[in-house]
């Protein structure tokens, strides 16, 4: 893997984090590992840019997820991670796989599972969970993890209560580890803003989707894009989690059925699901009774889990919104543009950078006076 870039002159510029050094990259930013969009294309793209793509592998089977490592280091030779679902049945030979290929870091959605992480760290990944309160990043550094990405109440998909504004700095307060912060990020200020509440960096999923490498359909694109600020909604009707979408017609339905209508659509669901990732029914089984265990979910609330990624796949996959959900941060609604994703990088650096000459000048002057 390449080391940490600089600018060609041997200097590392204004924006050099911990989290620079850690990952390797040039730039302290992140585009997380959103199901159904973080593929090869969009993630080899972000690291190409010199921030770490991350490819998200919890809805791939076991070759799809090979064949796709081996795209992203086709298309680049910058470092990447890959996003995984701790309680996967096969996160061990999944974790193999990265060690092999050589992936830069392991990207966990929620806690992995406390016996990976002394592999991963062994093997030289960075092991990196995304939290949602203090406790469980406290947690995540007793357990030994490299980093944490800190989502506020603001980010797209499976979100906490808490906002990024609140959460952020009491994160960065209560560990040592360097911390990402997601939920609300877009542009440099946000990068600053994150920076000066003693984070180490950003991680972005809503902004990179709307990119001209994300394959999400361009008519799905188009509704987020006419998306404001209030026209998401975060519900529990889609598997039993707070999930922060589009409100959408059937959103709005899932809302009023009542559990008794949306427990068989979601246990038909989670069929179809383990037919797409070729999942046998032993290992849908194994798989959910591990799910059981490590989250104290019942029968009823496993079937509703599979309801998230089949309606995400309808929408960015198939380009049915009508038949889906659109999961997406609250900053949809200050977004109205379809940049590369080398253009959204260089737009949140330049304007990070004119901040803090700003703000150094600003204090400067009060220096002076």
């Amino acid at each position: 893997m390449s080391g940490v870039e600089e600018d060609g002159q041997g200097r590392r510029g204004s924006l050099h984090t911990p989290i620079c050094d850690l990952f390797g990259v040039r730039y302290p930013i992140v585009q997380t590992g959103m199901g159904w969009v973080s593929g090869p294309r969009l993630t080899a793209a972000t690291s190409e840019a010199g921030a770490l793509g991350i490819l998200a592998a919890a809805t791939m089977t076991f070759g799809e997820l090979e064949a796709a490592i081996g795209e992203v280091k086709s298309r680049t030779s910058k470092p990447f991670g890959v996003n995984l679902r701790g309680d996967q049945v096969d996160v061990p030979e999944r974790v193999e796989l990265m060690i092999r290929e050589g992936v830069r870091v392991a990207s966990f959605a929620g806690a992995p599972s406390k016996a990976v992480i002394p592999r991963l760290k062994e093997a030289g990944l960075v092991v990196m969970p995304t939290i949602g309160a203090q406790r469980h990043a406290e947690k995540m550094v007793e357990w030994g993890v490299d980093a944490v990405i800190a989502q506020g109440h603001e980010g797209g998909g499976h979100t906490g209560p808490v906002a990024t504004t609140l959460l952020l700095p009491s994160v960065c307060r209560a560990v040592s580890i360097p911390v990402l912060g997601a939920g609300g990020f877009k542009d440099g200020r946000g990068l600053v803003a994150a920076l000066a509440w003693g984070a180490s960096g950003i991680a972005m999923g809503t902004r990179f989707l709307l990119t001209q490498e994300s394959t999400v359909p361009d008519e799905v694109k188009a509704l987020y894009l006419k998306a404001s600020v209030t026209d998401t909604v975060v519900s529990s009707s889609i598997d039993g989690y707070p999930q922060r979408v589009i409100r959408t017609a059937l959103v709005e339905a899932l809302e009023k059925a009542g559990p008794l209508s949306r427990f068989p659509k979601a246990a038909l669901n989670a069929l179809r699901l383990s037919r797409l990732t070729e999942t046998g029914v032993p290992e849908l089984i194994r798989e959910g009774l591990s799910m059981r265990k490590s989250q104290q979910l019942t029968w009823a609330q496993l079937a509703m889990a599979a309801n998230a990624p089949m309606l995400t796949k309808a929408s960015m996959v198939d380009g049915r919104p009508e038949a889906g959900i659109l999961p997406t941060g609250q900053v949809v609604g200050l977004i109205d543009t379809l940049p590369t994703v080398a253009q959204v990088i260089g737009e949140i650096v330049a304007e990070a950078e004119e901040t803090l000459a700003r703000l150094g000048a600003m204090a400067g002057a009060r220096e002076g006076a």
